[in-house]
């Protein structure tokens, strides 16, 4: 075999205003460049305590065991529904969105049965809907997802939905991939059980070390288990004894991705969280409405819309994939197109953590009104622009 030949690394510098990931802020990847030391090393057990006392205040739960994965969301997603999800049990999901159906297919393969709660695409779960369900299959655990990235659609009612769930005497996770660190999320509040996050989307931070909290309750359902959950390398009663007070060796953590995570969160605490929270609403605030007076609709009703995640649909006879291709080319600007059943319907248009910003919003809206009027769409860049700019005090 002969020596390969490859150059310099070169990427694009992209906007990124897709479903994730978003910008990283300058600070974050600063952090990145830290020495790395030891994954056992005294100072990094000091940044392990300083992350985990960030997470609690970016979930706003007083849950001491707050942790970051080792790995992607899906790793965090599949550690909190691996370990309360037993052989035997009975898992509530629901329909309403992409990651509703992966909740499931991680149940099935923890040993659970599943049910589901019905919901169209597009809409929330209804909580008569959840207490019917509870009702009829008296489920064990219940998962619903906080911000569906799939359909741009928040779920209201999280604590009508949990005080259903807790009557039962049910486990509540909740996928907020999301939401944390860009849309309000109230762990301890909301009565929510297990929650799990991803680092790269309003956190801003790349991805690799994976936000998760549980309560008192859920971890003793882990710990308590009859067999031990399915995954070495996920088993949080494994994980317990790296993160506990043990310290113990259980694996190499990615000790530069929690450089990134604790420098992210250290953003968040300056800002404030219920800070963070109104910029993203005021500025996807602006982007929505802009989008709206060009002729592009929300998705969602306007109840249930998901600031750091817009879902506007694809006017007739546009080319999705194609628009998506000319902002690439024309101007390094990302968004997305639609996800399973909504396909070809929606763009899916990110404003979350450092993407949340004035300056790519104004970005974003005339080179969207340009490459959909390169394709013949029905818009008015006009008065798109006219309400972004009223909005943000430009002249």
């Amino acid at each position: 075999m002969s020596r390969p030949e490859v150059g310099e690394l070169t990427v694009p510098d992209r906007t990124l205003m897709g479903p994730g990931p978003s910008d990283v802020h300058p600070r974050v990847l600063r952090a990145m460049s830290t020495p790395l030391v030891g994954h056992l090393d005294p100072s990094f057990v000091e940044i392990m305590d300083e992350v985990q006392e960030l997470l609690r205040y970016a979930f706003r739960t007083d849950n001491e065991w707050t942790i970051p994965v080792s790995g992607t969301g899906s790793a965090s997603m599949e550690a909190a529904v691996g370990n309360l999800v037993e052989p035997g049990d009975t898992a509530l999901v629901p329909t309403n969105g992409y990651f509703g159906d992966r909740m499931a297919s991680m149940a099935e393969r923890a040993g659970g049965d599943v049910v589901r709660v019905d919901a169209p695409w597009g809409e929330p779960l209804d909580p008569a809907d959840v207490a019917a369900a509870f009702d009829e299959h008296q489920p064990d655990v219940f998962g619903f997802v906080h911000a569906e990235t799939s359909t741009g659609v928040r779920q209201p009612d999280v604590p009508e939905l949990t005080s259903i769930a807790h009557e039962h005497d049910a486990y509540v996770i909740a996928d907020c991939v999301t939401s944390l660190g860009g849309v309000e999320l109230r762990v301890d509040e909301w009565g929510i059980d297990a929650a799990y996050s991803g680092p790269q989307k309003c956190l801003s931070c790349p991805p690799g070390a994976s936000p998760l909290t549980l309560n008192d309750r859920a971890m003793e359902k882990v710990l308590s288990r009859e067999e031990p959950a399915r995954s070495w390398y996920l088993d949080l009663s494994l994980l317990e004894g790296y993160w506990g007070e043990e310290r113990a060796y259980h694996h190499t953590a990615p000790v530069t991705n929690v450089y990134a995570l604790r420098e992210a969160l250290r953003l968040v605490a300056e800002e404030g969280i219920e800070e963070r929270w109104a910029r993203h609403r005021r500025i996807a605030g602006v982007l929505k409405d802009a989008l709206d007076a060009m002729g592009l609709a929300l998705n969602p009703d306007e109840a249930h819309w998901l600031p750091s995640l817009n879902a506007m649909e694809v006017p007739a006879g546009v080319d999705d994939g194609a628009v998506c291709e000319y902002l690439l080319d024309r101007y390094d600007l990302e968004i997305a197109t639609g996800l399973g059943a909504l396909e070809g319907d929606i763009f899916r248009i990110g404003c979350m953590g450092h993407s949340a910003r004035p300056e790519n919003v104004t970005l974003l809206v005339p080179a969207l009104a340009e490459a959909l009027e390169a394709q013949g769409a029905d818009v008015d860049p006009a008065a798109g622009l006219a309400v972004m700019r009223e909005r943000l005090g430009e002249r």
